[in-house]
């Protein structure tokens, strides 16, 4: 298989394009590097291209080596002709591959190895072949084959039957076309399997057939099957399949071996291709879901994981609780911990007041200017406590103006039980942990979250029921392009953040932070090559995505590659400047380049126009953040109930997450509401990310309220987003 050819096909891309950036891979760079600092060799492939080439590369060598290996088995056993060969070379699916190897497979005893032991094999070949007429009758051609272990004809007919089932279900041909007539015609059903109610009822009657199947319905079958709640099937017309069947191998012939070959095919159908078949089918329906969960997953992922950040505010972290409390936590702007404390306004002690005293006291000691309040158990009566107690600083007149806002603590217990949270905070217990981490994600959602397995975060579907190391995989690249698009501060990164870092590994994200306790800060970039285990490699590899703020090379805080700071320095000096005067940013340098004319000034310092368009970005506002453009988060500072809410009431809400069948809208009471996806927009889409974002701050109206059940319908219509 031509690799190159294939994926530039494949993913609509020029052949040159897909082959400089093969090499780019194999010659171990990075997908973040190659995306920011190889534009001008990729024809400027994002991250998100990029990774998709990559992982169709690995299928498709790892297809091509078990190419190798079947066409080497083949010919081990000396049935390797020119057209089998052919056939291999134009498999373009391992699908297609094993169907292709499945004949010469070694199988266990079968009674179609038994009757070619007892010698039916050539009786087999005869029915197969159908002579126009047998002399006198079949029966008489069997009798030919009786022997010690063949008592009569018709146990030589039923051997022969058995070795043409065999032949029928591993036929590569008869296969595909039995997957293709599935695929348009065979329905998945699901029946209730144990008594009692469940998350599964709706399924507990269930069919739908397979080319009109939702990915999320597929997942949510297995996962009631697997926990035995249902029993699920696939169901396919028989007369249809075995019509399908009868046109390939009978071929209209008129022959006294078609009643018996009629009986084989409905054998064969039954007993070998029908169960296999479904195996096969439901592996990759299953597949196919996973693979778009996963991208569901992802993309919630990436949103998530580059919210804008709550830069210069104090934040007080709330971890809410019953019996042993409410932990509260202050951290400075820099998320520096400065204080901590345990209140008790909810049951069973309600003890208002004293909870009321200690918030106040920490909200007027440190100037606290949010309250991060995480949603998990007792959420409800914490907001409205601390909703009173800024109602009450308004009455004030108090000369803050203090927020509060609702943070998805997903991972928040999983990281404070963490050995990176005990190392963290030594002295703290596990809840304190969590009230520090709820305050820092509102703060920096990468910064903190990155702590934290990707699984746990709260923003995937089904995540439970993928491949765990195609799910990691997937996440760990997400995160990866994540923290490097935002870059990383070199002498105040945790080794979790740093670990993320293109071509920085776990050991030397480790050696990073011990070398800066040893030594004090770095006082440039290149000084990280200092640290054991990052070596030229992985310092081209990571350099770009290190800022160091405090460096007396200016261009050591920004985007800038240290293999571009010559001509970096060059087009300073070109229009008159200097590197001092990049530190307040130099806002007139795009439109100098422009009105030189950027082509002519990229050949000019020997760079590509994308290097020097990257360039200029990055000297207009060094050290910027990629996240400053978007919306900050949705603060508030009073409180809605569930059952304040009536239909038709328009409100702001920020959606907390996407799954196939619609958004999770949190707009300010306990519970989310549900955006069903015909609900998001006047156009079709097949999927709601098409239109929204997790993170994305919303107008929603209600459209109806279940109090009892505590489910809230949402709509966009009549809303001036609904377009």
């Amino acid at each position: 298989m031509d690799l190159i050819k294939t994926l530039a096909e494949e993913l609509k891309l020029k052949e040159e394009q897909v082959e400089k950036t093969v090499a780019l891979l194999d010659d171990g760079n990075t997908i973040p590097f190659i995306a920011r600092y190889r534009k001008e060799v990729t024809g400027s492939l994002d991250d998100v291209t990029l990774r998709a080439l990559s992982d169709r590369l690995t299928y498709l060598r790892h297809l091509d080596e078990r190419r190798e290996e079947i066409r080497t088995l083949i010919d081990g056993q000396e049935k390797l002709t020119p057209e089998l060969a052919s056939q291999i070379d134009a498999a373009k699916t391992l699908v297609e591959l094993e169907d292709i190897y499945r004949p010469y497979r070694p199988k266990r005893r079968t009674r179609a190895s038994i009757a070619k032991e007892r010698g039916l094999e050539p009786l087999a070949e005869l029915i197969l072949s159908q002579p126009d007429a047998f002399d006198p009758t079949l029966e008489a051609v069997a009798a030919e084959y009786i022997g010690d272990e063949v008592p009569d004809a018709a146990a030589a007919i039923a051997g022969a039957s058995d070795i043409l089932a065999e032949v029928f279900a591993d036929d590569a041909d008869l296969r595909r076309a039995l997957r293709a007539y599935a695929n348009e015609n065979a329905t998945l059903t699901s029946k209730q399997n144990k008594e009692g109610d469940s998350v599964y009822a709706q399924y507990y009657d269930f069919s739908e057939p397979l080319k009109k199947l939702r990915h999320h319905r597929v997942l949510a079958l297995n996962r009631g099957e697997r926990e035995e709640y249902l029993k699920v099937a696939l169901e396919m017309p028989e007369e249809g399949a075995l019509a399908e069947m009868g046109a390939q191998i009978i071929k209209n012939k008129q022959s006294a071996a078609v009643p018996t070959l009629i009986e084989v095919i409905a054998d064969s159908y039954r007993r070998l291709i029908l169960p296999s078949l479904e195996r096969e089918i439901r592996s990759s329906l299953f597949d196919d879901a996973a693979e778009a969960a996963l991208a569901v997953f992802t993309d919630n992922l990436r949103h998530l994981l580059m919210g804008a950040p709550l830069k210069g505010k104090t934040v007080l972290g709330y971890d809410p609780g019953y019996r042993t409390g409410c932990k509260l936590a202050v951290v400075d702007r820099t998320g520096k911990v400065l204080d901590t404390a345990v209140i008790y306004p909810t049951k069973p002690r309600e003890d208002i007041q004293g909870a009321t005293k200690t918030v106040r006291r920490l909200i007027d000691k440190h100037g606290v200017d949010v309250v991060a309040i995480g949603n998990g158990t007792a959420s409800r009566e914490s907001e409205q406590f601390i909703a009173g107690v800024i109602r009450a600083l308004n009455e004030e007149n108090y000369p803050r103006d203090v927020k509060y806002t609702i943070v998805s603590e997903s991972g928040a217990s999983v990281y404070s039980a963490s050995k990176l949270a005990q190392d963290e905070f030594p002295d703290f217990d596990v809840t304190e942990r969590s009230a520090v981490s709820i305050a820092r994600r509102l703060q920096d959602p990468l910064a903190e979250l990155v702590k934290i397995d990707p699984k746990s975060i709260g923003v995937g579907q089904y995540q439970h029921d993928m491949k765990p190391a195609r799910l990691d995989e997937a996440l760990g690249g997400v995160v990866e392009d994540c923290v490097n698009a935002v870059g990383v501060d070199l002498n105040t990164a945790s080794h979790s953040l740093l670990s993320y870092l293109a071509g920085i590994s776990s050991a030397a994200a480790k050696n990073i932070v011990l070398y800066r306790e040893e030594n004090g800060e770095f006082k440039k970039r290149a000084d990280v090559k200092k640290v054991s285990k990052i070596g030229e490699k992985a310092y081209q590899q990571c350099a770009g995505f290190l800022r160091v703020p405090g460096s007396s090379e200016i261009l050591d805080n920004t985007g800038v590659h240290p293999e571009s700071y010559e001509a970096a320095q060059a087009l300073l000096s070109k229009f008159g400047y200097t590197e001092a005067d990049v530190a307040g940013g130099l806002k007139a340098l795009r439109l100098q380049v422009s009105k030189y004319g950027a082509e002519r000034l990229a050949n000019e310092l020997s760079i590509g126009l994308p290097t020097l368009t990257d360039i200029v970005g990055e000297l207009e506002k060094p050290g910027r953040d990629v996240r400053d453009t978007l919306p900050p988060p949705e603060l508030r500072s009073d409180v809605l109930s569930i059952e304040d809410l009536q239909p038709d009431m328009l409100l702001k809400g920020t959606v907390r997450n996407v799954v196939d069948f619609g958004a999770f809208v949190d707009i300010g009471v306990h519970e989310d509401g549900l955006l069903h996806v015909s609900e998001i927009c006047r156009r079709f889409i097949r999927h709601p990310s098409e239109a929204l974002s997790v993170g994305d701050v919303i107008e929603v109206r209600v459209k109806s309220v279940d109090v009892q059940r505590k489910r809230i319908s949402l709509t966009r219509k009549g809303t001036a987003d609904f377009k």
